[in-house]
């Protein structure tokens, strides 16, 4: 599992974890699309499972997804898997400009709407009616044709009960977020995949469980620490986010997200745990900074100090804004 790289060294990559022995590459999508060093790595390094772990499907319309993972699916010779996921809504909107209300639906019909996609590469027909997509025109000049290969298999990233059971009704396979320690592989994943395949006629071992796990691994102590850290900046991102809270909570980490995200509570005995890593550790001095300046503030009436106090936290923008509006008041 590796985030895309500059597609002049994917090639490289490709290479050396087939000589290692290890049977794929799984690609995440960050700043760098998983696609194209996918593509890269089919040709470098011809024989390797790929997959997408998770692409983000709501920038794309389904046909363009189908499309790309039809091309890739004949470049590996039927070993590539299509990973798709939502991401949150900040993302989608502010950074992609495309809508992202109710994405869990939306996301069952874009599954749903790029195996259609996959038929009509075959068939020539394409009729899919959904909730959020409605495709139903495809002529041979703008198909991919048939390939020799069977369809890619579509997997899904899923995280709460809902999800896992969508997934397991339409996906081919689930992609587990790696806080998925096995408490809550066996409380919510197993369970749900498994009502979800059912509710489509199919069995829960027809659903692949892929499970990532964080590492940490190195020769020598110094590397090993910087993996670590690593993985503790990872923890503490998680550790952060609302939708991810139940599953601290169920691990006996109860109140680990709502204390992180509380802006006036001292949360260092969580650090020292090793949960939220370096960026909790900033934001815990700068939670307990701004704390103390208010009740500084409150107790000589200093209104104007909190206000500064606050504006650091911020932006010199911010601050000179504040400034401007204490000098006219």
């Amino acid at each position: 599992m590796t985030t895309p790289q500059r597609l002049a060294t994917i090639g490289d990559l490709a290479r050396r974890t087939q000589a290692a022995g290890f049977s794929g590459l799984l690609f995440t999508e960050t700043g760098r699309t998983a696609y194209l060093n996918a593509a890269v790595a089919s040709q470098a390094a011809p024989g390797l499972e790929l997959s997408t772990g998770v692409a983000v499907a709501f920038p794309r319309s389904p046909f363009v997804t189908a499309a790309t993972a039809w091309e890739l699916q004949e470049a590996t010779g039927g070993k590539f898997r299509l990973g798709l996921g939502t991401q949150v809504r900040t993302h989608v909107v502010r950074r992609y400009g495309m809508e992202f209300e109710r994405p869990g639906p939306r996301l069952r019909d874009y599954v749903r709407a790029v195996k259609a996609c996959f038929t009509a590469f075959r068939t020539g027909k394409l009729d899919h009616r959904g909730e959020f997509y409605e495709l139903d025109f495809i002529s041979p000049q703008w198909s991919a044709g048939p390939i020799d290969a069977a369809d890619p298999k579509v997997d899904v990233a899923a995280v709460n009960p809902w999800m896992l059971r969508m997934a397991g009704e339409v996906a081919d396979g689930v992609h587990v977020h790696p806080l998925g320690e096995p408490g809550y592989l066996a409380r919510h994943v197993v369970p749900n995949v498994a009502e979800g395949a059912a509710k489509s006629g199919r069995s829960a071992s027809d659903i692949a469980l892929i499970v990532p796990v964080m590492t940490i691994v190195g020769d020598s102590d110094e590397e090993r620490h910087k993996e670590r850290e690593l993985a503790r900046v990872s923890m503490s991102f998680y550790g952060s986010t609302p939708n991810y809270a139940f599953i601290w909570d169920e691990a006996g980490f109860e109140g680990t997200t709502a204390d992180h995200r509380r802006p006036h509570r001292d949360v260092r005995d969580r650090v020292d745990v090793g949960r939220p890593g370096r960026r909790a550790d900033r934001q815990v001095r700068r939670n307990r900074n701004a704390h103390r300046a208010v009740q500084r503030a409150r107790r000589s009436g200093a209104l104007r100090a909190i206000r500064r106090r606050r504006a650091t936290h911020r932006s010199p923008m911010t601050l000179r804004r504040c400034r401007a509006g204490m000098a006219t008041a």
